[in-house]
């Protein structure tokens, strides 16, 4: 199948996983434990009906809204992800122009693979966040925030499910690292994707590109503990606000206590969020999270959906439910490990495409008239 004929977010993942590298397809689609978080985190779209409106008279829709008080032209944005450049050597700079070009939020991730600095040259109408990880050093973490307030990122998201990391199997047996650690198994593997090994063999070197150049490389299991901050606590999120003094949202939120003391601690919006399945198997999908959530917030801060979407009925059903934008990054990372820059814009069309369909189906002419009304949850049997 060639990029042009594939149809949905599942043909572009067939894409990928036939160019990319084994560990580097397995690093972007798998999960923790036994997976039953990764898999369940889109299997649970599914157990919601869309209640349509009949006669609606939708002969146009406007599929615009607001994150953060931005104009964005649709409500849903590239969450971060580490290490583009694994995946493709176009790497971030590939995801942040599709998503410039399109005028959707681009969120950079602390550990990617392209600087703070080249990344915000990309910027066009819509804003840019950046995503931060705490580190022990707190020198570090107010150096990240001085680069990203000087760079020009308009919102910080601070993930907080990331103390240690999740049991992911597939990587172990992979021997994933970053930079890669190129063993037999690797280069074996190398020349079962000559694409992808061009691309590896002929870029620039892989590196956390925030980081220091002499970063090792490493697993990433063994990066987590030597680096990150698993003590981080409230007390501690309250310094990172004050440091940061901007817009901020907290990522990695399940339970309606925490989003409550989130936004009593200052934080602006709450990505409800398990890491995409890669940290504590069996936590709940996201998307039944929404309704508890929406409730307790009451409208105190922003409500974001982070994780399963893969659908633009996934989207809808989202901001039914509460949701005020839904984040996403193993789709589009897809469509990096796929075709770079083509791969993404290709998979953002896909989902701008089926979104705009399903809201005139529904009965929609705007996103604000997404009510919790379209949607009913399916009756458990057996």
């Amino acid at each position: 199948m060639k990029l042009a004929d594939c149809q949905n977010v599942n043909d572009i993942r067939a894409l990928a996983a036939r160019r990319a590298h084994k560990m580097v397809f397995d690093y972007i689609d798998g999960g923790a434990g036994d997976e039953q978080t990764l898999h369940e985190n889109t299997g649970a779209f599914a157990h919601y009906d869309l209640l349509f409106r009949a006669l609606a008279g939708v002969d146009t829709v406007e599929t615009g809204s607001h994150i953060l008080g931005h104009r964005v032209a649709q409500p849903f944005f590239c969450s971060p992800a580490a290490g583009n450049r694994l995946f493709h050597t176009q790497g971030e700079r590939a995801v942040a122009r599709a998503a410039a070009e399109r005028g959707l939020v681009y969120c950079l991730s602390t550990l990617s693979s392209v600087s703070i600095e080249d990344i915000a040259a990309l910027r066009k109408t819509a804003p840019q966040f950046f995503q931060l990880y705490v580190w022990k050093d707190r020198v570090l973490v107010k150096e990240m925030l001085d680069r990203a307030k000087a760079a020009g990122f308009a919102a910080l998201i601070l993930t907080v499910d990331f103390p240690v990391t999740g049991k992911r199997e597939r990587d172990v047996r992979n021997g994933f690292a970053i930079p890669p650690k190129l063993g037999l198994k690797q280069v074996f593997e190398a020349l079962k994707s000559p694409a992808w090994s061009l691309d590896y063999l002929t870029g620039p070197a892989i590196r956390y590109a925030n980081l220091s150049a002499d970063t090792p490389a490493m697993s990433l299991a063994d990066f987590v503990a030597q680096q990150l901050h698993a003590g981080f606590a409230w007390k501690d999120a309250e310094w990172l606000l004050g440091e940061w003094n901007g817009p901020a949202i907290i990522k990695g939120v399940v339970r309606t206590d925490d989003a409550v003391k989130a936004v009593e601690t200052g934080f602006d919006a709450v990505m409800v969020s398990n890491h995409g399945g890669r940290q504590l198997d069996r936590s709940p999908a996201p998307v039944s999270l929404l309704p508890e959530m929406a409730a307790a917030l009451d409208g105190r801060a922003e409500l974001i959906l982070d994780g399963g979407a893969r659908r633009g009925v996934d989207i809808l059903t989202a901001l039914a439910l509460g949701a005020q934008a839904v984040g996403f990054a193993r789709p589009y990372l897809y469509g990096l490990a796929a075709a770079g820059h083509k791969g993404v814009a290709r998979m953002l069309d896909i989902l701008t495409d089926e979104f705009r369909r399903d809201m005139t189906l529904i009965g929609a002419r705007s996103v604000s008239e997404l009510e919790p009304g379209l949607v009913r949850r399916r009756p458990e049997t057996g």
